[in-house]
């Protein structure tokens, strides 16, 4: 019988553009938690202490706001995403249009 091993996605972290594609993905889903786990994974590639040392936060309120179901401050998310090297942008969101309003818009 084979072993099979947890999937640990810190372990693939290792450049900026992997990790801003990786958070990308994870802002696409509509669960909180799952943006918060995902930046707790780069966290982790990067070194919490380094993190704590970059962002001038305590390790143990980095935990704390990185754990699923936290209400972390927007200040802290964003010291934490910088000190990761990415940043982040706002996007519109393509949705599907809406043919009686694109027939109004042409007359």
């Amino acid at each position: 019988m084979s072993k099979v091993t947890k999937f640990d996605a810190a372990e693939y972290l290792d450049s900026e553009e992997v990790i801003a594609e990786y958070l990308n993905a994870a802002l696409e889903d509509e669960d909180p938690n799952v943006f918060l786990a995902a930046v707790g994974d780069v966290a982790k590639a990067r070194g919490m202490a380094q993190l704590a040392r970059d962002t001038g936060l305590g390790r143990e309120s980095l935990y704390k706001a990185l754990t699923p179901g936290a209400k972390p401050r927007y200040d802290t998310v964003l010291k934490v995403i910088r000190a990761l090297g990415v940043g982040m942008h706002a996007s519109p969101i393509h949705q599907k249009s809406d043919p009686n309003k694109e027939l109004q818009r042409a007359r």
